[in-house]
């Protein structure tokens, strides 16, 4: 498997040609501000002519692929916590958190890269269940007061408004646990898997999520966006870039390398696929970048605005608005260009998500 080297040169680049002449000078937040508001509307313009043209040219209906796998990933969900047993408040915590909504994204790229590599859905079901399980762990952590002090998530109080700080954090530790617990289970898994290439593939899905979330992934990018918010310091693009690989795009790139690997995919698929998961993840952060100073507070689901507020190092800030848009459309170009080698039938969700990704709107 491919290390996760901080800062590696082989990740997703920036070309030169994106650098605006004010980033070099310095720009303030000012001259970024000013350029967010005078492109609002022709964001808007780009986003609905862009959202509507793949749908209409594979005839691939993504709404209802998402919808179908994100209702079954509830039920999934749903049935791994217990509604009523002791401790009460925290199950109902968990509960609360982990069936508050949300896209299921990343349970629906495991389940699509498993059934891409000619695996079935239902072997990458548990895995799908554990990284959403972990990704909720990581929002509420993330929205701690100590962390990034969030009230609002996914249109409602986040856990530790609701419950408090030290059930919230207990809330984390606990669906981390169960999503490597709800992994290793061998129930988890229907009876048609392979009986001896599961348990080997399973090891190594569990080693895949484990290092992508631990202080070579989404740990190591918190952490180094934590000591750079606020900092008199000029955040260089590439750290910027180190920061997002990490914090957003190692979760998304660990659904999908363990979705491919519970079915079955050679090596050679795993790291196309891998390289397809790193550009969109970084593509997620782009747009979660360009969302947060285009769109209200109502229309996210979250507090808008707040990078923006807190002086926080974004893409929009060090780039501009234009170039970060450039920047959203090369990821995406990228993306694809890593599924082009596999079934476009089968990849049409991985490619019509990537889509959905890029022109997003909360």
């Amino acid at each position: 498997m491919a290390a996760f080297h901080p800062l590696a040169a082989s990740r997703v680049r920036i070309s030169p040609l994106l650098l605006p002449a004010a980033t070099a000078a310095g720009a303030g937040p000012a001259s970024a501000s000013a350029a967010v508001y005078a492109h609002r509307r022709r964001f808007a313009a780009i986003v609905a002519t862009a959202a509507a043209a793949p749908a209409a040219a594979t005839g691939f209906d993504f709404n209802a692929y998402m919808g179908e796998r994100a209702a079954a990933v509830n039920r999934a969900l749903d049935a791994s916590i217990p509604a009523d047993d002791p401790p009460a408040s925290l199950h109902e915590a968990m509960r609360y958190a982990l069936l508050a909504g949300g896209k299921r994204v990343r349970p629906a790229v495991c389940l699509a890269a498993c059934a891409l590599v000619g695996g079935k859905e239902a072997w990458a079901m548990p895995a799908a269940a554990a990284v959403e399980m972990v990704h909720t762990m990581s929002l509420v952590h993330d929205d701690l007061p100590c962390m990034d002090d969030d009230d609002l998530r996914r249109g409602k109080p986040t856990c530790h408004v609701v419950y408090g700080e030290p059930i919230a954090v207990l809330t984390g530790d606990a669906l981390l646990s169960l999503s490597f617990h709800h992994m290793a289970r061998a129930d988890s898994y229907p009876p048609d898997v392979d009986a001896d290439k599961h348990p080997a593939r399973v090891v190594r899905a569990i080693g895949e999520l484990a290092r992508c979330i631990g202080s070579e992934g989404l740990v190591a990018g918190q952490v180094v966006d934590l000591e750079m918010t606020g900092s008199t310091e000029t955040v260089a693009l590439d750290r910027l870039e180190y920061i997002h690989l990490h914090k957003t795009a190692a979760l998304l790139e660990a659904s999908v390398v363990i979705g491919a690997i519970l079915g079955g995919g050679s090596d050679e698929q795993i790291e196309r696929l891998r390289k397809y998961a790193r550009s969109i993840g970084l593509l997620f952060q782009v747009v979660d970048d360009i969302l947060d100073v285009t769109k209200s507070s109502e229309e996210l689901g979250k507090t808008a605005g707040k990078d923006l507020a807190s002086d926080k190092t974004t893409y929009p800030k060090l780039l501009g608005l234009e170039k970060s848009r450039e920047f959203a459309e090369k990821l995406l170009s990228d993306a694809k260009e890593q599924l082009s080698e596999f079934d476009q039938e089968k990849a049409a969700p991985l490619l019509h998500l990537a889509n959905y990704i890029a022109y997003r709107q909360n």
